[in-house]
C-alpha cells in the first residue's frame, strides 16, 4: 500500500508547500492584478543621443572601506539603519540594453546614487543624488523620472556583504538599499565627475558576473527581465 497521502484525506487546515501552489487566486484577485504591469514598456534611446560632459569631482565621504563601516556603526547608534538608493538608467547600443555605470580606477563600478538624509523619502532623496552625481552644470534643471522599485539589498552587519533578502536571525540590519530603475528622455546632457568615467554595459557583461561587477550589478540582468524593451 503506498504511504502517500491522498489529496482527498488531507487534515483540516492542511497546505501545500512548493511549486506549484494548489490553490488558485479567487475571482478578485484576478482582477485587481493590472494587465499594465504583466507586459511593462519601457522606452530605450539610443547611447548616441546623450551628450556628456565633466564637472568638478565628487568625493566619498569616507577616505577607505573601515571608516565608513565606522561611520555607518555611529550613524546607527543614533538614526537607526541606513537607507541608500541607486537609479538603474538604460541605453541601448547596436540593440542591446546597456547600463550606464559610474566606473573608478579600472575595477570598481557603482550606479549612481547614495544615502538618504533623516526624513528623505526614496523619491526625491534619488532624484537629489541623481543630480548632484550627473546634474548638468548650466542652470538647467534635469527632470528625473523615477520609476519602478526593481530590487532590495539588506546589509547585516557593519562589513561589505549585501544580499537580496534579511539573513535569518538578524532582527536589525545595518543598511536597506532600494535600486529604482529611472526612465531617460529621448535627449539628456549629463555632467560626470572629472574622477569618474560614465561607461555603458550590456546586460550580458553583468550577467552572472559578480566577480567584475558585485552582486548588486550583475543581478541587474535577472532583474529587468521582466520589462518590455522598447527600442527607439
Amino acid at each position: 500500500m503506498s504511504n502517500r497521502r491522498q489529496s482527498g484525506n488531507r487534515p483540516p487546515g492542511w497546505m501545500s508547500t512548493g511549486w506549484p501552489r494548489s490553490t488558485q487566486p479567487n475571482s478578485k484577485e484576478r482582477k485587481s492584478i493590472s494587465h499594465d504591469h504583466i507586459d511593462r514598456p519601457i522606452s530605450l534611446y539610443p547611447l548616441t543621443n546623450y551628450t556628456f560632459g565633466t564637472k568638478e569631482p565628487l568625493y566619498d565621504r569616507d577616505t577607505n572601506v573601515q571608516s565608513r563601516f565606522q561611520r555607518m556603526r555611529e550613524e546607527f547608534d543614533k538614526s537607526g539603519k541606513r537607507r541608500s538608493v541607486e537609479g538603474v538608467l538604460i541605453v541601448h547600443e547596436h540593440g542591446l540594453p546597456h547600463v550606464l555605470l559610474l566606473q573608478l580606477g579600472s575595477t570598481y563600478f557603482k550606479l549612481p546614487g547614495g544615502e538618504l538624509k533623516n526624513g528623505e523619502s526614496e523619491v526625491e532623496g534619488l532624484k537629489r543624488l541623481m543630480s548632484e552625481t550627473l546634474g548638468r552644470q548650466d542652470g538647467v534643471q534635469q527632470d528625473w523620472l523615477i520609476e519602478d522599485c526593481i530590487g532590495n539589498w539588506w546589509r547585516p552587519n557593519f562589513e561589505p556583504p549585501l544580499y537580496p533578502y534579511i539573513p535569518a536571525h538578524i532582527t536589525k540590519p545595518k543598511e536597506h538599499k532600494k535600486l529604482f530603475l529611472v526612465q531617460l528622455g529621448e535627449k539628456a546632457l549629463f555632467a560626470v565627475p572629472r574622477n569618474y568615467k560614465l561607461v555603458a554595459a550590456p546586460l550580458f557583461e553583468l550577467y552572472d558576473n559578480s566577480t567584475g561587477y558585485g552582486p548588486v550589478i550583475s543581478s541587474l540582468p535577472q532583474l529587468l527581465s521582466r520589462f518590455n524593451f522598447i527600442y527607439n
